[in-house]
């Protein structure tokens, strides 16, 4: 690769790192959320959540109280999907469906009546790169991996925090029982019920603070559904990480890539229709699926009711 193609390819890595970090931050808490058995289709509400409470928290603060107003208002909707699947045994798909619905209304309707017609206009200030010093030099990978914001090495530090928490210890251990057997786990001493409770609000942090990168780190203003499937996205890169925290960040990757390649390809001026380019993240996803079915075992328990569990 000539030195005149550095440019373009150290736009494709950065590219690639921003399009991935939201993914990663819903998928680390997801995969918390499938290990103790519950699937939370919700996951696009949480993040859609999490965008707007980044957009009022920004608006009468800065942003770390964007980030957390973002994170209370996944834990708000994550805690909402609790409270039916866990304590009335209601339909876990069902359920995460209906909470993506409310969210979607929800937000639109309160964006309008907040922000009215002019809403569209409004512009945040965003999140600033933090570059770290020796490291962002290094060519090729140092500005894409070491000058980002800091939300973004946030989720490089839970990746290993969740690995070593998820494998490494009783809690962890505990997780993945429920996961397996409620049953069994229960007889051990474990609390399902309080188990999944907990990973669920987990899950909501991380759902909103994902939201919230979206707002403050790069668009910089609240769009109605700016989620654009990114929560369902991330449920798929759990199952394409095959449940486990360092498989789910390398997915994670794939998908912020194929994101990024739309921007590559059009740099490099072929002729091809753009859609063609918007698709490609998601036709790689239902391909890596379908190449995976049937050849990955999802934890035993995962979206049986919790009245099977008693």
């Amino acid at each position: 690769m000539s030195l005149s193609s550095q440019p373009a390819a150290s736009e494709f890595f950065s590219a690639t790192i921003r399009t991935a970090t939201p993914l990663l931050l819903a998928a680390l808490g997801e995969v918390v959320v499938e290990r103790a058995g519950v699937i939370n289709i919700g996951l696009e509400g949480v993040v859609l959540a999490g965008s707007f409470g980044a957009l009022i928290g920004a608006t009468h603060g800065g942003v770390l109280s964007a980030y957390v107003v973002a994170a209370l208002c996944g834990l708000a909707t994550a805690a909402l999907f609790a409270l039916f699947v866990l304590w009335t045994s209601a339909d876990q798909i069902i359920t995460g469906t209906a909470i993506t619905l409310l969210a979607l209304g929800l937000t639109g309707t309160l964006y309008r009546a907040i922000y009215g017609a002019t809403g569209a206009l409004l512009t945040l200030s965003t999140e600033q790169p933090l570059p770290i010093p020796g490291l962002s030099r290094i060519p090729w990978l140092g500005a894409a991996l070491f000058a980002q914001p800091p939300v973004t090495y946030l989720a490089y530090a839970l990746i290993p925090i969740v690995w070593w928490w998820m494998y490494r210890t009783h809690a962890g251990l505990a997780l993945r029982a429920v996961g397996e057997s409620p049953q069994a786990a229960a007889a051990a001493g474990v609390r399902p019920r309080r188990v999944r409770l907990l990973a669920l609000m987990f899950g909501g942090v991380l759902g909103g603070i994902a939201g919230g990168m979206l707002v403050v780190a790069q668009a910089g203003t609240f769009a109605e559904g700016m989620s654009s499937g990114r929560g369902f996205v991330a449920i798929a890169i759990v199952v394409l990480g095959r449940w486990h925290p360092v498989g789910v960040a390398i997915a994670a990757l794939v998908f912020g890539a194929a994101s990024a390649l739309q921007f590559l390809l059009q740099a490099l001026g072929l002729a091809l229709p753009y859609q063609l380019f918007l698709a490609l993240p998601y036709l790689l996803t239902l391909a890596g699926l379908a190449g995976l079915a049937g050849r990955v075992l999802a934890p035993a328990a995962l979206a049986r009711p919790d009245e099977e569990l008693a």
